[in-house]
């Protein structure tokens, strides 16, 4: 799976059917129980609340069933631990995702024997579902195609605050060595709210969009992170307003177009 994919991060002033024409192939969300349902809510659903994690599936499944020839890949998180042979499962049963989602052969798996987009397309896998906590069995159980992020996956720091994107490996986890992990980069620049001194409450820098967004700042931070992972470049591209700025432009330079 060596081509490079933009992803949406939390923050976007466009819909995700828009996301998905843009050219986001890869969605994250932080998913919060409320009332009896998981919904996508950041740090709590009184603050934001993106809906249920249902309604968000079944939308990313209507445009895979337009385009067929299309992969895509969820970063999910799930930080009350909600079981996911219990409440994860069943919404992709419910959404119809599950008979294409990918079940790799072994956990964990090498960045090098993944299947490449073509066999994931040729036998209609095209969905590779990652959670970022629960997923090795300590929420209720294993689901075979969701798959536990950190042993397969290493990110940069995320909400970072330097517009110059120093990386380092923030969090990885399991057996593989770094170089044999996929890896995402946090490009999303944030500022703090609260007056210095007082506390930290950070939120993107909308303002500074069109800057973070540019292709020299993409590349400069996937470059800066190449020597972590073999000279190669990012799999994932986290991005905030992907409506604004160069995105799309930057992975296709990473992809060599």
């Amino acid at each position: 799976m060596p081509r490079i994919h933009l992803t949406v991060a939390r923050t976007q002033a466009v819909d995700i059917p828009s996301q998905l024409r843009i050219g986001a192939r890869v969605l994250q969300g932080q998913a919060h129980m409320q009332n009896g349902q998981l919904r996508f809510c950041h740090s709590s659903c009184a603050l934001f609340d993106g809906g249920t994690v249902l309604d968000y599936l079944r939308k990313v499944k209507t445009f895979l069933d337009a385009n067929p020839y299309e992969v895509f890949t969820f970063v999910f998180t799930n930080p009350g631990m909600n079981s996911v042979p219990g409440v994860w499962k069943p919404i992709f049963d419910q959404a119809g995702i599950t008979p294409m989602a990918y079940v790799p052969p072994t956990r964990p798996m090498k960045r090098n024997d993944w299947p490449t987009l073509r066999e994931l397309i040729d036998t209609n896998k095209r969905v590779i579902v990652f959670l970022d906590a629960g997923a090795d069995g300590s929420a209720g159980g294993e689901v075979d195609f969701i798959l536990p992020q950190f042993p397969m996956m290493w990110e940069d720091p995320f909400s970072p605050t330097d517009p110059n994107f120093p990386c380092k490996i923030d969090r990885t986890a399991g057996p593989l060595s770094n170089d044999d992990h996929l890896h995402l980069i946090n490009h999303n620049l944030n500022r703090n709210i609260i007056p210095f001194g007082l506390g930290t409450v950070l939120v993107s820098d909308f303002v500074r969009a069109p800057q973070t967004n540019a292709l020299s700042s993409i590349i400069a931070h996937a470059n800066g992170c190449a020597p972590l992972s073999r000279g190669r470049a990012p799999n994932y591209v986290l991005l905030d307003y992907i409506d604004i700025g160069e995105g799309m432009k930057a992975v296709d330079r990473l992809n060599g177009f």
